[in-house]
């Protein structure tokens, strides 16, 4: 039930490295079709929700709400498609997105401005244009980052392997994601599989919530919500209906709390 998350910088062989992962582990591979999915579940034109994910930070900052949401309902679609694991993870922040579960073998592949920038030759830029491509990439990909999750993509801690393609075959990239993807740290404990189950009820409640209620948090332990409302929050009727419903809906939830004046806990969704 391994899950592997791999980020990339922009034309450094990732996507092909994934997809040869994934036919090596007989795993399914997920990409595009996060986001597809998530429109189809949330019923968000998929055009719109693109334009909103991969739009200047500036422009995402401008509308909190909106930003609030749409990750939301990206996680929450992910970690319900990763659930059953034997997952490779090629996209949108698969790092950040699932940073709690603990079986997740995170990569980061990276290559030098001289090979990537040799690759954009080939696609038939000049040299000056493809370096002006690439840096406008990069400096586009941190700053979303930070924007989101306050964190340089760049940032080697970050990941459990970071692989320069540079000095090896695509070949040799993949037969180390594989090998560490079967290390018994990634393996999917017990433990691992009610962390699954609690993340995903916590993920599937916060994004229930967050259209009306952006800013409550959700944390679920042993199968057990705690939401985290202010008490405006907590006493509204939609508040009520909502959770009220997602009980009877959803499988596993042994009990639900709502803790208004708390401070919120870091790890609540």
């Amino acid at each position: 039930m391994a899950i592997v998350t791999i980020s990339r910088g922009s034309y450094s062989m990732g996507k092909k490295v994934a997809q040869k992962v994934a036919e090596n582990l007989g795993f399914d591979l997920i990409s595009q079709a996060l986001l597809y999915e998530t429109s189809d579940r949330f019923r968000i034109p998929h055009k719109q929700l693109q334009k909103a994910i991969h739009d200047a930070p500036g422009i995402f900052e401008q509308h909190q709400h909106t930003k609030k949401m749409f990750l939301a309902y990206i996680r929450s679609t992910l970690v319900e498609m990763v659930s059953k694991g034997n997952i490779v993870y090629h996209g949108l922040a698969g790092h950040f997105l699932l940073n709690h579960l603990p079986h997740v073998f995170k990569v980061r592949i990276t290559a030098s401005m001289e090979n990537r920038v040799a690759v954009k030759i080939k696609e038939g830029l000049s040299e000056p244009q493809a370096k002006i491509k690439i840096l406008e990439d990069d400096d586009h990909r941190k700053k979303w980052t930070r924007s989101i999750y306050q964190a340089d993509p760049n940032d080697g801690m970050l990941y459990d392997l970071v692989i320069g393609i540079d000095k090896f075959s695509i070949d040799d990239a993949v037969e180390l994601i594989c090998q560490g993807a079967l290390k018994k740290s990634f393996e999917s404990t017990p433990e691992c599989i009610r962390l699954s189950q609690d993340f995903l009820l916590a993920c599937k409640l916060k994004a229930a919530l967050v259209e009306n209620f952006p800013d409550v948090g959700v944390i679920c332990e042993y199968g057990n919500l705690l939401v985290y409302a202010t008490t405006k929050e907590a006493h509204a009727n939609k508040f009520k209906d909502v959770l009220g419903y997602f009980q009877r809906e959803n499988k596993g939830i042994h009990n639900l709390e709502v803790h208004d004046m708390m401070t919120m806990p870091d790890q609540a969704v």
